[in-house]
């Protein structure tokens, strides 16, 4: 009997398991103790995870969901992915593409160094060989075409592009990776890939950069020399493209023009809340004790109770842990975030808690 089966799960030889596996899953007889699951829903089962801290403790077995039918059409078998729950929302990326020259990258430069604490930058996967001083997952993430290919093909990218033979990508988990960390993610990409991502399930703000004038995108292009003559034909013969698809109604949320450099930034600033018109100050959440490794689940509503006992009396108070599920966004092949958990005195509340909180 395999791990799955002590669980209650039975998995078929033909069946794909798509995204990452809890670390939990060991070839050990306390491990397999520590892990409780429930019916959430229709499409997804919750696990809880003893013996784990509150921030680790909580995964997702999706069977049903949009993205499960889509991997089942395309692999043409049974599929199920896991994805890791996490407390509370991440701030939405934000998308910010525009014509080559425009300024957009200095003005993603200016935010980054402005509030360092605040904003990250998704790291792009390519196929391509890295350049002099190009460091692997700083500047890219470098990697085969076939281990690329494969992860398009099971749904883990937003975005992607073939250019000059090679291919270039923005990953779910390069977007999730900073969340993870407290940030608010940046992406700088195409008007083309902000279609893609506009598609996708990720909920992002869109801001499209363009020139005065395309006389002024050309002047820009031509003063920077870098280039030469046939590749600024070929960025100009692109930004009228871009610019038409850009300014075009439903793919956009906000659009600005980059007359002048500070002027910009200050509307960028003001359109994210930078201005002190919005408060950006961080939420601090009490700190909760570790579960243990022998706990009891079940699921009232949105509600999911996490039982356990313990023989210290100062601690007694403390035996009810309860994960709210109202209000989840996300899933695989990324995070599912928007859990909420926190603790129940049962000694200060009285013994008709659980029925108060169904």
């Amino acid at each position: 009997m395999n791990q799955h089966q002590q669980l209650g799960f039975r998995f078929s030889t033909n069946l794909l398991v798509n995204g990452l596996f809890p670390l939990c899953w060991e070839q050990n007889r306390s491990c397999v103790r520590a892990i409780q699951a429930v019916l959430l829903s229709e499409d997804r089962i919750v696990i809880v995870k003893g013996n784990s801290s509150p921030d680790d403790c909580t995964w997702f077995l999706e069977v049903d969901t949009q993205f499960i039918r889509e991997q089942k059409k395309s692999f043409e078998t049974e599929v199920v992915a896991w994805s890791k729950g996490v407390k509370g929302d991440a701030e939405k990326p934000i998308v910010i593409s525009g014509p080559s020259g425009v300024g957009k990258g200095t003005l993603i430069s200016k935010l980054m160094e402005e509030f360092p604490s605040m904003f990250g930058f998704s790291v792009s996967h390519t196929t391509r060989a890295p350049r002099d001083k190009e460091k692997d997952g700083v500047h890219y993430h470098f990697t085969e075409r076939s281990v690329m290919e494969k992860d398009i093909k099971d749904g883990k990218f937003l975005e992607f592009a073939s250019v000059h033979g090679n291919l270039y990508g923005t990953s779910i988990e390069a977007v999730e990776v900073v969340a993870d960390a407290g940030k608010r993610c940046i992406l700088d990409i195409d008007v083309q890939g902000a279609r893609s991502v506009r598609a996708s399930p990720l909920e992002a703000i869109f801001i499209f950069i363009c020139p005065p004038s395309f006389e002024e995108l050309e002047k820009r292009l031509r003063a920077r020399g870098t280039e030469t003559e046939e590749q600024i034909q070929q960025r100009l013969h692109n930004a009228r493209a871009e610019l038409e698809q850009g300014q075009s109604p439903g793919l956009f949320d906000h659009i600005l023009v980059n007359e002048d450099l500070e002027a910009c930034y200050e509307s960028l600033k003001k359109l994210l809340g930078l201005d002190g018109s919005i408060s950006t100050a961080p939420k601090s959440s009490p700190k909760m004790a570790d579960l243990p490794l022998d706990l009891s689940i079940s699921k009232f509503d949105h509600k999911i109770l996490i039982s356990f006992g313990t023989k210290e009396v100062e601690k007694a108070s403390k035996n009810l842990y309860v994960l709210d599920v109202s209000s989840l966004k996300g899933g695989a092949p990324g995070r599912t975030r928007g859990l909420n958990m926190y603790t129940v005195h049962l000694f200060a509340d009285g013994p008709n808690v659980v029925k108060q909180l169904s």
